[in-house]
């Protein structure tokens, strides 16, 4: 993930659009990747995934995530240090889980766009 664009470069309009949808996201809940495409009425979670990836960097990445609630590879640790300060709901990860970490526990995490706190209304929690 990248925090600036190269010198000159102009963020795509879809990008914008992506990446005010991430910053929308309150701390403490994710949305997937297919839930900001569907929430934009456009693309899909690889279009919204590759905007994460090039352009991600200056907005909270860690709460766009894949639908399974695996951390995003390679920056699992710096994400689990934001979920854990946010207090995102996790899953603890099996003792046969590679590296132990733990998931998202989506039934929980997951933001509909219509709530700012976990569990509150709209939520799935109990």
């Amino acid at each position: 993930m990248s925090d600036e664009l190269p010198l000159g470069e102009e963020l795509p309009e879809y990008a914008e659009r992506v990446l005010a949808v991430a910053e929308e996201v309150p701390p403490g809940r994710v949305m997937t990747y297919g839930d900001v495409a569907e929430w934009l009425g456009e693309g899909g979670p690889r279009q919204v995934g590759r905007v994460m990836a090039l352009y991600g960097g200056a907005v909270p990445w860690w709460r766009v995530v894949r639908s399974d609630g695996r951390l995003l590879p390679g920056h699992e640790l710096r994400a689990l240090e934001h979920y854990r300060a946010e207090g995102t709901p996790l899953r603890t990860a099996p003792r046969s889980a590679e590296g132990h970490l733990p998931r998202l526990d989506m039934r929980r995490a997951r933001w509909d766009g219509g709530t700012d706190t976990v569990g509150g209304p709209g939520g799935d929690n109990p």
